[in-house]
């Protein structure tokens, strides 16, 4: 069945997962590339139309051109990477999601207050390089891959390399136990929280170092890097999989508090350290599709369990989509500036 509108993304992150899902689901596509980035989307048959930029962040001249057609956008990663809030916020698009929850993904500390409010384990925040009495990591705002983060391992490193430190920061609790990544989809039509796949990143070189002794690495002086260049699929323990969805249902529902009625609908992931005495520490949300979900274009073990065949985050975004406009409910799933 074709439906009425075209999905749209930026061609990057998780385009291909997305387009390729809203392809399976009957919808045509649309691919917002760059010059380098064209031929490849152009190369699959599921994407109906290639629109080429210069660079993505050109991205907002080509607005008005979208809003006169039956578009919809999905965001994921690189929309935050390469749009400022104030860019989401004009488009009227129609756009999958809640763009409220925006400010509080983009702000450290609101993002900390809407955890602490879900009621989650957070690792200790400090306010000044003087407070650090452990281990820290320091991270910088915004979705960059785990860019510019830094393993310090007390008050004096810090204050030794606090000169390299040019953008916001938070200073955070450096947790050792097991990355964890859990992809989670809510659906406002069927009031229904699913987790869909669980990923942990590969980061360059910090994932390398952990493979030589610390005696060799005595003398290497070389810093660790969080910089994400791969993703690997990760099965939970069935015993931790009830606190894991606890979890994501606490989330959804304190984003209706501070967020209005809507709330956190869709793709989000929330990313956690699992410690050996088995407890979740959760260090952030991305209240969108994360790229880990692209290791299950064809599904993964938990959205079989859930439909029985393939099903891709990508996918279950679409699948929504078409059940909203076949339910005459598409406004449920779009954000309240959309103009449908």
């Amino acid at each position: 069945m074709n439906m009425p509108y075209r999905i749209a993304t930026l061609g990057s992150h998780s385009a291909l997962q997305i387009l390729k899902g809203a392809h399976d689901e009957g919808f045509a596509t649309l691919a917002i590339a760059n010059r380098e980035t064209e031929r490849l989307y152009q190369s699959f048959t599921f994407v109906d139309e290639v629109i080429t930029l210069n660079r993505y962040a050109d991205f907002p001249s080509i607005v008005g051109e979208l809003e006169k057609r039956k578009v919809i956008i999905v965001p994921h990663g690189s929309f935050v990477a390469y749009l400022s809030l104030e860019d989401h916020k004009r488009m009227r698009i129609p756009y999958f999601g809640n763009k409220a929850v925006l400010d509080w993904e983009a702000s450290r500390d609101l993002q900390r207050e809407w955890l602490s409010q879900a009621g989650l384990r957070l690792p200790r925040q400090f306010r000044s390089g003087a407070e650090i009495d452990r281990p820290v990591i320091v991270k910088l705002y915004g979705a960059a891959g785990g860019k510019g983060y830094m393993f310090i391992r007390d008050a004096t490193d810090f204050e030794e390399r606090a000169a390299r430190l040019h953008e916001a920061y938070i200073i955070q609790e450096y947790i050792i136990g097991v990355p964890l990544y859990i992809h989670y989809f809510f659906s406002p039509l069927e009031q229904r929280l699913e987790i869909l796949s669980m990923d942990r990143r590969y980061e360059t070189n910090v994932d390398s170092l952990g493979r030589i002794p610390a005696s060799a690495q005595e003398g290497m002086n070389v810093d660790p890097s969080y910089v994400v260049v791969g993703n690997q699929p990760v099965s939970l323990r069935e015993s931790m999989l009830a606190e894991a969805y606890h979890m994501g249902e606490n989330v959804v529902r304190t984003s209706r508090e501070i967020c209005g009625p809507k709330g956190l609908f869709g793709a989000f992931c929330i990313e956690t350290i699992i410690t050996p005495d088995m407890q979740f520490y959760v260090m952030e949300i991305s209240a969108r599709i994360v790229a880990g979900t692209n290791l299950f274009i064809d599904g993964s073990p938990y959205s079989y369990l859930y439909y029985s065949e393939p099903m891709s985050t990508g996918r279950r975004i679409a699948r929504e989509l078409k059940n909203a406009l076949l339910s005459n409910n598409l406004a449920m799933v779009l954000d309240d500036s959309s103009i449908v």
